[in-house]
């Protein structure tokens, strides 16, 4: 399994349309091919910083969600709404004390 961890920071007063967005994006991602679960978190201190944690069965399944043509468009109307593109942190379990390798990607 993998989790993967991506950081989005909105324009002031786009927190509406961000939300939006993002429900929309977690709606089509549920029903993709290897999604086991994910959530949405909005800081506390920054209100326009965004979190969304997911975990997929593996990286390759969620390699086709992130490059699927759904998504795509989708982040295509998200990408006008943020300061700076989305940053994708992708991580493997711990297993009996040895760690994975860990991925950051900018974009």
């Amino acid at each position: 399994m993998v989790r993967i961890i991506i950081e989005r920071r909105c324009r002031p007063d786009k927190e509406a349309e961000i939300e939006d967005l993002l429900i929309e994006l977690r709606t089509k991602a549920m029903k993709q091919r290897g999604f086991i679960s994910g959530e949405t978190l909005k800081s506390i201190d920054d209100p326009m910083l965004w979190m969304v944690i997911s975990t997929w069965v593996d990286d390759d399944m969620w390699k086709a969600w992130e490059k699927s043509p759904m998504r795509c468009e989708i982040m295509s109307r998200m990408e006008p709404l943020m300061f700076v593109p989305e940053k994708i942190s992708t991580f493997n379990f711990v297993r009996r004390g040895v760690t994975e390798s860990v991925h950051t990607i900018e974009r």
